[in-house]
C-alpha cells in the first residue's frame, strides 16, 4: 500500500508542475485530463502526508520513553502514543478506501427511466411519486433535468418517462443504486374498504456516455418517424417529428418525441441509444464483477425488488442492505441522502473485504 501511495504522490507532484506551466492550456483536452486526475489524487496525497506526519510523531514519542522521564511525563507520552496509534489505524483504513478502484462512470451524468409495473393505475401513480422524488432530489443537489421522452396517464400517472440528469459532481455515483424494482404498499384513494394494495414501478439508471465510447454504424440502425402524441392532447404534432431508433444487432429500441423538430428528437434518441448500448456491452464485460456486487447492493436487474415504500407505517426499506427509515414523506420529497450514503458505504465495505481476501 505504501508503494502505491508514494507513486500517487509522485504523480500528483508531476501534475502540479505541469498545471503550473504558462502553456498548460495549449492542449486544452490534455489540460482537462490533468486537472481531473490532479483533483482525484489530491485527497489521497493529503491523507498520506498526514499519515506520514503521524508516523514520524509516533516514532519521536516512542524514543522519548527511553529518556529518563518522571512518572507524570511518562504517562502523558504514553497517552499521546495511544492517541497516535488510534489515529494511524483510522488513517490506514481511510487510505485503503481511497485507493479502491473507482467506478469509471461515477463522474458521468445519467439517463434515468421510470416505468409503471404491476398494479394498473396505482402503479402509474406510484411512478409519478418516484418522478417527483427524483426531481426534488435533483433540485436539492443542483442537477439539471431534461425530459427526453414521456408517456403519462390522464390521471397524471407515469406509464413511462426518460430523463437526463446532469451536474458538476458525479450524478451517476449518487443515483446508480436506484436501478431495480421499487414496490409500494398503500391504500388507494379508490379503495372503499381500506385494504392495502401492492404495486410496483421499475427504475433504470444508465451512465450517459461520450461519443467516443460507443461506435454506431448507420447500417446497424433502423430509424422510423411517427407523429408525437401525449395524454390530454399534450405534444400533439401534425408532422412526423417523433423518432424511433432500433439497433438491429442487439434489438435495443429507443424513442423520443418531446422536441419540436425531427432533428432534435433524433439527437436525443441517439444519446439514449448510446447509453443503453454502453450498458449492454459493459454488462457482458463486467459480469463477474457485477455478480460480486449483487450480493450486497443488487445488480440493478429490472426483476429485482430493491426497495419498499410502506405508507401505513411511513416506512422506506432498502432490501439490499436491510436499512429501514421511518421518514417516508421527507424521503419522497427528495431527502434520500442518508440511504444513498449507506449504500455507497456498503459497496466500499464489500470492495475492501474483496481486496483483503485477495491480498
Amino acid at each position: 500500500m505504501i508503494e502505491r501511495l508514494k507513486k500517487c504522490k509522485e504523480r500528483y507532484e508531476v501534475l502540479t508542475n505541469a498545471l503550473a506551466k504558462q502553456n498548460a492550456t495549449d492542449d486544452f483536452a490534455q489540460w482537462q485530463k490533468n486537472v481531473k486526475e490532479h483533483a482525484e489524487l489530491e485527497e489521497i496525497v493529503r491523507e498520506y502526508d498526514a499519515f506520514v506526519s503521524d508516523q514520524e510523531e509516533l516514532a519521536s514519542c516512542k524514543e522519548l520513553l527511553f529518556d529518563h522521564l518522571d512518572a507524570e511525563m511518562k504517562e502523558l507520552v504514553q497517552a499521546e502514543i495511544s492517541e497516535l496509534e488510534q489515529r494511524l489505524t483510522k488513517r490506514t483504513e481511510r487510505l485503503k478506501e481511497l485507493l479502491l478502484p473507482k467506478d469509471e462512470n461515477d463522474d458521468k451524468n445519467v439517463i434515468l427511466e421510470i416505468r409503471a409495473g404491476t398494479g394498473g393505475d396505482e402503479a402509474s401513480l406510484f411512478g409519478a411519486d418516484l418522478l417527483r422524488m427524483y426531481l426534488r432530489y435533483a433540485e436539492r443537489h443542483g442537477y439539471q433535468v431534461e425530459t427526453l421522452s414521456e408517456n403519462m396517464t390522464e390521471l397524471g400517472g407515469v406509464k413511462e418517462i426518460v430523463l437526463s440528469l446532469s451536474g458538476r459532481h458525479g450524478v451517476y455515483a449518487r443515483l446508480k443504486f436506484e436501478s431495480g424494482v421499487h414496490r409500494v404498499q398503500r391504500v388507494p384513494e379508490t379503495e372503499s374498504q381500506g385494504r392495502i394494495h401492492t404495486s410496483a414501478a421499475t427504475v433504470v439508471v444508465l451512465p450517459e456516455v461520450d461519443d467516443v465510447q460507443v461506435e454506431l454504424k448507420e447500417s446497424d440502425l433502423r430509424i422510423d418517424t411517427y407523429r408525437s402524441s401525449g395524454a390530454g392532447g399534450q405534444h400533439v404534432n401534425k408532422t412526423s417529428s417523433a423518432i424511433r431508433i432500433t439497433h438491429l444487432p442487439t434489438g435495443i429500441v429507443v424513442a423520443c418525441q418531446n422536441e419540436r423538430s425531427q432533428l432534435q428528437n433524433k439527437e436525443q434518441a441517439m444519446r439514449m441509444l448510446k447509453s443503453k448500448l454502453y450498458e449492454h456491452f459493459a454488462s457482458k464485460q463486467h459480469a463477474e464483477m457485477a455478480e460480486q456486487k449483487k450480493s450486497l447492493v443488487g445488480s440493478g436487474d429490472r426483476s429485482e425488488r430493491i426497495r419498499t415504500y410502506n405508507f401505513p407505517q411511513s416506512r422506506v426499506t432498502d432490501h439490499r442492505i436491510g436499512m429501514t427509515l421511518y421518514q417516508l414523506e421527507s424521503f419522497l420529497d427528495g431527502d434520500m441522502d442518508e440511504l444513498i450514503d449507506a449504500l455507497i458505504v456498503a459497496e466500499r465495505t464489500a470492495q475492501l473485504s474483496g481486496e483483503q481476501a485477495n491480498a
